[in-house]
């Protein structure tokens, strides 16, 4: 929603403030610019990158309309659903969540947490990362650093649609300067008409460049500031995740383990220590 509250507010202060100064909006309308300014940016963006980049942004985009999804009651949690697990194997030990782990859509524990099984890259690494604990004794070490080479991946396969989108805004004002020459150019073929009528012409023309600015730096260039936010928050779900399991490797109890992971949070995000033990509670009585 900030988005298209955003939008009203770039639209209604451009627009509003040409209006008040006495400009006429009606010669800001421009189909034709307009149409070689998106079509010569959707022709580059096609040109620029590869068929798995496009679907990747084409995916991405719609998310920007939404509201983060990370939030506090997500956080506490998959951290109560991580000491659920790693108290399950304190008590009964690792070879006991090997059912939960193979089919946590089925898993009487992973269903009590249905805002985290709906998010398939914190289940996949999760699951996998205990698999590994079931499965051998794996150095520490090992395991951490293969975490951080999967949270770089996550990290790079998710500023594709992020470049995608940055290079396209950035690339608006040349297009716009595009639109404009070519204005001009129609501009010199009329010059026999009345000076009035070629004013006219003069000012469909730098549409383009005002168009192409306002795109850039008012549309297109702040959405991918908005998914670069969107993927920061989903690094920081694995990050916890890492942390929490990491720690119950070295050998900490469950709640020492979920304090690692909650300490990595952002603050605005980060619940309380009390807030988290009570909610630990709550989930351990239901």
């Amino acid at each position: 929603m900030l988005v298209i509250l955003g939008y009203l507010i770039v639209t209604g202060a451009v627009f509003g403030g040409f209006a008040l100064a006495g400009g006429h909006l009606a010669a800001l309308v421009q189909p034709v610019e307009l149409l070689m300014i998106g079509g010569a940016a959707a022709g580059a963006f096609f040109v620029g990158n590869n068929g798995k980049a496009v679907k990747a942004t084409l995916k991405a985009l719609p998310t920007t309309l939404k509201g983060s999804k990370y939030t506090k009651a997500l956080y506490m949690e998959l951290m109560t659903l991580l000491f659920e697990l790693l108290s399950k194997v304190r008590k009964e030990g690792l070879m006991s969540i090997e059912g939960d782990i193979d089919a946590p859509e089925e898993s009487p524990i992973f269903s009590k947490y249905p805002g985290i099984l709906h998010d398939h890259h914190v289940i996949e690494f999760m699951t996998d990362y205990l698999r590994l604990m079931v499965s051998g004794n794996m150095d520490a070490f090992q395991i951490e650093n293969l975490m951080d080479n999967e949270i770089q991946t996550h990290h790079a396969e998710g500023e594709v649609p992020v470049h995608a989108v940055a290079k396209l805004g950035d690339a608006m004002p040349a297009f716009g300067i595009v639109a404009a020459v070519m204005g001009v150019v129609h501009t010199m073929e009329s010059v026999g008409l009345p000076p009035a009528e070629l004013g006219i012409l003069i000012a469909h023309a730098l549409v383009g460049t005002f168009l192409g600015i306002l795109l850039s730096y008012g549309f297109i260039g702040p959405l991918s500031t908005v998914l670069e936010q969107k993927l920061h928050e989903s690094s920081k779900m694995l990050e916890c995740v890492k942390v929490t399991l990491l720690a119950s490797l070295n050998g900490y109890a469950p709640a020492l383990a979920v304090e690692f992971g909650r300490k990595v949070l952002f603050s605005t995000e980060r619940p309380s220590f009390a807030e988290l033990e009570e909610h630990i509670k709550q989930s351990k009585s239901k």
